[in-house]
């Protein structure tokens, strides 16, 4: 890494709980991997019907094809090359240890102590079944997020086939920049197109991470506009424009004028099943970058501990204990709190990849964004400006929840430090873990 700790580490040794001797542990492939992608980050189009409700049809569909170009593309590419230059659990969390140090690297990662901000909530039971799932294996979640993926957007497909005869192009022209709510226009558009970094969280389980993370990143791009801008196009030309109906559950009524009550039973069950889906990638994501914080020496080694199913135990329990803790809040709440947060995180994130880029221009990176390094700041320039305007539109109590949670990841982890220097828990780094020399731009493995 860029810079080290001060305390002396010891080197985990050679059991079944290391990554690296855990070979029987099936590896996620591809088409799993795009759909754990799609629900990292989108889930559907369920919830972007505020976009039309804030800004009219013409502004909500320009929105999903140009804000993906400003925002979650560079964030994806940035993804995919970070991710195979570094394909191991902990993510984004490793690249900025990396460029700016253990300390930052913690106050990137500390959200996820409290398992993450849920972008779906569940109750009770629900969070014991996919906690379980989760437990069996990464694989396993993988491809019930296929199965789950082809059932939450299927009746969106049918529903474009029986709106053919009513749609009426006129309609998605409409648009009044005099009555555009852009604080729910831009959150909206924000919260359902980020997260593409989460996947890097779990790298370190993907089938050659190297080739696999690039193709599913791009893949899942697809997918995901698709996802969102076809129901757009169906929903805003298929039924006459009332944009005060334009909330969150609308595609169900838009459903039931199109195909009928049936159709809206299967719309409904859809957001329900793909709720469960952005819940289990959510809940992995969270866990396996626990467990390679652990590998990293930034938490106590009993989050780095595997179930014989190769899952990271103590991360898994921790995001779900997370998800019920927070159920207290209002979702309008988490959401706001978490945009504010995840902008402080992507700052420090482009700053990690450009630094790196600059210090460690030799480093094998698969995957590499053309351009060179001053390509590399100019594509972080348009989602830097849009992450201070979705700032300046955070409200007094979102900021202030914000920053308390900023102070207490501030706070944690030199009370850490404290406790590993009374030995009051182990840290330690995992022996196949890449290490910089920053006087000769190498890479080693930490011995």
């Amino acid at each position: 890494m860029g810079t080290s700790n001060d305390a002396d580490y010891v080197a985990i040794d050679d059991s079944p709980s290391s990554p690296m001797q855990n070979n029987n542990v099936r590896k996620v492939s591809v088409l799993p991997l795009v759909f754990l992608i799609f629900y990292e980050v989108s889930g559907g189009p369920f919830g972007v019907e505020d976009t039309v409700h804030a800004a009219g049809p013409l502004l909500a569909l320009l929105g999903f094809l140009v804000f993906p170009l400003i925002w979650s593309v560079p964030e994806a590419l940035i993804t995919a090359e970070m991710g195979t230059m570094f394909p191991e659990n902990g993510g984004y969390v490793v690249w900025v240890s990396s460029a700016l140090g253990p300390f930052w690297g913690f106050q990137q990662g500390f959200p996820a102590l409290g398992g993450g901000v849920p972008r779906a909530v569940s109750s009770w039971g629900l969070t014991v079944i996919l906690t379980y799932l989760n437990y069996r294996g990464l694989h396993i979640v993988g491809w019930v997020a296929v199965l789950i993926g082809v059932f939450s957007l299927l009746p969106f497909a049918v529903m474009g086939l029986l709106s053919i005869p009513d749609l009426k192009p006129s309609r998605w022209y409409v648009m009044n920049l005099d009555n555009v709510d852009w604080n729910l226009y831009l959150n909206t558009l924000f919260w359902n197109l980020n997260y593409w970094d989460s996947i890097s969280t779990l790298a370190g389980e993907v089938e050659n991470p190297k080739k696999t993370l690039p193709k599913a990143l791009f893949y899942a791009l697809i997918l995901v506009v698709v996802g969102y801008f076809f129901p757009l196009l169906i929903g805003t030309g298929a039924v006459p424009l009332d944009q005060k109906l334009w909330t969150d559950g609308y595609f169900s009524d838009i459903a039931m004028i199109v195909g009928g009550v049936w159709l809206r039973w299967w719309l409904q069950a859809a957001a329900a099943m793909s709720n469960m889906g952005m819940f289990v990638a959510e809940m992995s994501s969270d866990a396996f970058q626990l467990q390679g914080m652990a590998e990293r020496g930034l938490l106590p080694e009993f989050f780095g501990k595997r179930s014989r199913h190769g899952t990271p135990l103590v991360g898994i329990l921790f995001s779900a204990s997370g998800v019920i803790l927070l159920s207290w809040l209002s979702f309008q709440e988490i959401v706001a709190a978490e945009n504010f947060l995840y902008c402080f995180g992507m700052i420090l994130e482009f700053i990690a990849f450009i630094l790196l880029r600059i210090k460690q221009p030799n480093v094998p990176r698969p995957y590499k964004i053309p351009g060179g390094t001053a390509g590399a700041i100019i594509m972080c320039i348009p989602p830097t400006i849009l992450i201070f305007v979705v700032m300046a539109f955070s409200t007094l109590k979102v900021v202030a929840i914000s920053l308390t949670a900023m102070v207490i990841g501030l706070v944690l982890h030199p009370f850490l430090k404290f406790l590993e220097r009374k030995r009051f828990t182990k840290f330690s780094v995992r022996p196949h873990l890449q290490h910089f020399d920053n006087e000769d731009s190498t890479c080693s493995l930490v011995n």
